[in-house]
C-alpha cells in the first residue's frame, strides 16, 4: 500500500491549501453521531467527507488540520494520517515505521509517546506494537519517548493493515477553556454541538434548556449564533510540530467572527449553584450578553418573550443521577410544560430510556439511532412544532 506522505513546512502556507500536499485526516466522535459531524465538515468546506465508524474522514493538508481543530464544534479529537501498511511481524512493523518521515514532523527532542490497539492481526499486543514504533520514531527523528507527553502518535493494527497517526489536539477538543465550573453528570460541549446539529438547531432560532445544568446546551448555542470559533481559546498539539507556521495560523485564528445570528439562548435549574456556574461559564466564554440564566423549577416554566424557537433539555437518566422511578415524572412534567407553555416551539430531549420518552406523552417527528454517551446507550428524540 502506498503511503501517505507528511506533509513539510516548506509545503505548508494556509493562504496556499489548495495546492500542499493532501492526505487523510481523521475526525473523532462520538459514536452515532458521524453524520452530524459530516454534515459539519461539509458546511465548512472540508472536502470529501467521508462517514466511518466514530468518526469522519476528510481529505487536506496540514492548513486543514489547523482550521479542523479551530473551528469544528463537533469533533472530540483530529487525527493526521502519516502512513498506512500491511504488516504481520513485530519487527516488520519497526523497520517500515523507520520509513515514515518523523523528522519532517518532529523538531529533534520534542517528547512523543506512541499509543497502539491491534485488532484481528497477526500483531496482537498492543504494548509490544507501541514499543515498536516508538523505538522507530526515536531513532529517526531523535525525539524524547515520555509516558507524559502532550503529543500522542496512535498506531491501529486492523487486519494486519497499520494506521499510523499523530493526535494533532492534544487535549480532546470539548476542552474549550471556558468550562471551569460543571454541574453534575456534565455533558460535553463537543456532544452538545453535534446534538444541536442533528436536532436542527442552526444558531438562527431562540434557544431555551430547562435543565441547562452548568450551561453547555446554552452556551455551545450562543457560540455557534455569534460565530465565535470553539476552539479560539485553547492550544493544540500542532503548535509544536514541525510543520507549524505560527503567523499564518494566527492570521486565521484572528479572523474576525460572522454572527449568524442575534437570536437569544435561556438556561434554567432550580439549583442555584447550577445557576451561578453556567453564569460564570458563560461570562469566560463571551457569551454572557446573549444568554440569561435563571433559576426556576421544571415545573415553573414560562415561556420568554420572544419568537418561537427551539427547547432542548438533557433530563436524569436514572442511570447516574437520580433514582430511575422518579425520573419519570420529570418527563411527565417535561412533556405537561411543553404542551401547555410553548405552542409554535419545537422540543428535542435524550434519554436512555424509550419509556421514558413515551411519559412525555409528545408526539416525536423523528428519533435517532443510539448514541454512545460515556458507555450509555442514548436517543435523541424530535418533536414537530408544538401545538
Amino acid at each position: 500500500m502506498r503511503r501517505n506522505r507528511v506533509a513539510t513546512a516548506a509545503d505548508f502556507a494556509y493562504e496556499g491549501a489548495m495546492t500542499q500536499t493532501r492526505f487523510d485526516i481523521f475526525l473523532a466522535c462520538p459514536p452515532g453521531l458521524e453524520s452530524a459531524l459530516a454534515s459539519e465538515l461539509a458546511e465548512n468546506g472540508f472536502a470529501k467527507c467521508r462517514p466511518e465508524q466514530g468518526g469522519v474522514t476528510i481529505k487536506g493538508g496540514w492548513a486543514e488540520v489547523w482550521r479542523a481543530n479551530l473551528q469544528i464544534r463537533g469533533a472530540t479529537r483530529v487525527l493526521a494520517v502519516l502512513d498506512r501498511f500491511k504488516c504481520q511481524h513485530l519487527n516488520q512493523l519497526e523497520q517500515l515505521a523507520r520509513q515514515t518521515p518523523w523528522p519532517e514532523l518532529f523538531h529533534a527532542g520534542t517528547p512523543v509517546k506512541v499509543e497502539a490497539s491491534c485488532r484481528k492481526s497477526r500483531i496482537y499486543h498492543d504494548g509490544a506494537a507501541a514499543e515498536r514504533v516508538a523505538n522507530a520514531i526515536a531513532r529517526t527523528a531523535l525525539v524524547a519517548i515520555r509516558d507524559d507527553a502532550e503529543i500522542t502518535v496512535r498506531v491501529r493494527i486492523d487486519h494486519d493493515v497499520v494506521t499510523l497517526s499523530v493526535d494533532s489536539s492534544g487535549e480532546p477538543l470539548h476542552k474549550r477553556g471556558y468550562k471551569q465550573a460543571v454541574a453534575k453528570a456534565p455533558l460535553r460541549e463537543t456532544m452538545a454541538a453535534l446534538l444541536l446539529r442533528e436536532m436542527g438547531y442552526d444558531g438562527r432560532a431562540p434557544l431555551l434548556d430547562p435543565v441547562c445544568g452548568s450551561g453547555t446546551f446554552v452556551i455551545e448555542a450562543a457560540q455557534l449564533a455569534a460565530g465565535l470559533a470553539p476552539g479560539r481559546a485553547r492550544g493544540f498539539a500542532f503548535e509544536r510540530f514541525a510543520s507549524f507556521d505560527r503567523d499564518a495560523f494566527m492570521a486565521l485564528r484572528n479572523r474576525a467572527p460572522h454572527a449568524r445570528s442575534d437570536a437569544p439562548c435561556f438556561g434554567f435549574d432550580r439549583d442555584p449553584g447550577a445557576v451561578r456556574m453556567a453564569k460564570e461559564n458563560a461570562e469566560r466564554a463571551e457569551v454572557s450578553d446573549r444568554v440569561t440564566f435563571s433559576e426556576r423549577g421544571l415545573k415553573d416554566l414560562k415561556r420568554p418573550d420572544c419568537a418561537p424557537g427551539w427547547v432542548v433539555a438533557n433530563p436524569p437518566y436514572g442511570a447516574r443521577v437520580g433514582d430511575k422511578s422518579a425520573v419519570f415524572g420529570v418527563y411527565k412534567t417535561f412533556g405537561a410544560v411543553m404542551r401547555d407553555q410553548f405552542s409554535g416551539w419545537r422540543a428535542a430531549f435524550i434519554t436512555t430510556d424509550e419509556k421514558m420518552a413515551k411519559a412525555t406523552g409528545l408526539a416525536f417527528e423523528r428519533t435517532s439511532a443510539p448514541i454512545d454517551h460515556g458507555g450509555l446507550k442514548i436517543r435523541l428524540h424530535v418533536t414537530g412544532e408544538l401545538k
